[in-house]
């Protein structure tokens, strides 16, 4: 596959050649379609890991993998939503840590998304 890139930061465009191995007999909209879903996944995964450290965790007995696994997501949806503050994930985390007036912002704000 090829993909056309656009570097924000320096306004650099360049068209880059993506190669993918996969035994199943799949057509270009589905392969296309397959390699979107994966990263979109390992983007998810690549958020959760350099925020919360998720693959340092030791949580390993019973049901508490699952349960931290759920919180992480739900605070990662949190600070992604927030609008209040302009900073990266891992600033707000810090930031809501600290100050209890902008974790009560932040749990409030996803008691309204129900």
């Amino acid at each position: 596959m090829t993909s056309d890139v656009h570097e924000k930061t320096t306004g650099k465009e360049t068209t880059e050649t993506r190669w993918y191995i996969s035994s199943l007999d799949l057509n270009a909209e589905q392969a296309l379609s397959s390699v979107r879903n994966h990263w979109q996944v390992e983007s998810m995964h690549w958020v959760l890991e350099m925020t919360f450290r998720e693959d340092e965790s030791r949580i390993r007995k019973g049901r508490g993998p699952l349960a931290f696994n759920v919180m992480r997501k739900i605070a990662m949806t949190l600070f992604k939503q927030d609008q209040t503050k302009r900073a990266s994930i891992v600033a707000k985390k810090k930031m809501a840590g600290l100050d209890d007036e902008y974790r009560s912002t932040l749990l409030e704000s996803g008691i309204k998304m129900r």
